[in-house]
């Protein structure tokens, strides 16, 4: 039976359990998860928040995070800007990066979310509004979300990821986790 761990993922903690390339210590997934032989499917940055998936199947973990089976990835981003709908055309359509083009994403304004309070605050400018995004992706490339929001003049100030497939957030505060024993 495959364990499955949905932890969401504080803001500043590495989407590793150990940290050897700083010399200041930095908060990783051991100080959060105790269970051994569980291991990331995936990555999510240290400066971006929610759901990461943990297992101990190699096979449930490839099929997770490996770009080839285009898994939706659902993020709640908050942007500087207040963008219209052509502004996000270019994310629905697929865009080029310095990487190459990215997939079509399914792209909406949404309302601000009820989410948990970010520590450190982001920065907030009186004279810049910023708007909310909801963000999905059937691929994962390195910071993907923040370039693509930056290529057409939105640059990232929050980023959470909600879900991946069907696992979701729901439930779920900072800093904590819920196990899931699959067949």
């Amino acid at each position: 039976m495959a364990r499955l761990i949905l932890f969401n993922k504080p803001f500043g903690v590495l989407s590793q359990f150990t940290d050897r390339s700083s010399p200041t210590p930095r908060a990783t997934l051991s100080d959060f998860i105790s269970t051994k032989g569980v291991y990331p499917a995936g990555r999510l940055d240290r400066d971006s928040e929610g759901l990461l998936l943990l297992c101990d199947d190699g096979r449930l973990q490839a099929r997770i995070a490996d770009p080839r089976f285009k898994l939706a990835k659902t993020y709640l981003v908050q942007v500087e800007g207040d963008p219209h709908e052509a502004d996000l055309e270019p994310l629905r359509r697929g865009m080029r990066l310095k990487d190459g083009p990215t997939l079509p994403a399914g792209v909406e304004r949404i309302a601000p979310p009820d989410l948990w309070p970010r520590d450190p605050p982001i920065r907030v400018r009186k004279s810049i509004p910023d708007s909310w995004l909801r963000v999905t992706l059937r691929e994962g490339r390195n910071r993907q979300v923040r370039r693509m929001t930056a290529a057409v003049g939105l640059p990232t100030l929050r980023l959470v990821r909600w879900s991946i497939g069907d696992w979701t957030l729901e439930g779920i505060a900072p800093g904590t986790s819920m196990e899931i024993n699959l067949p």
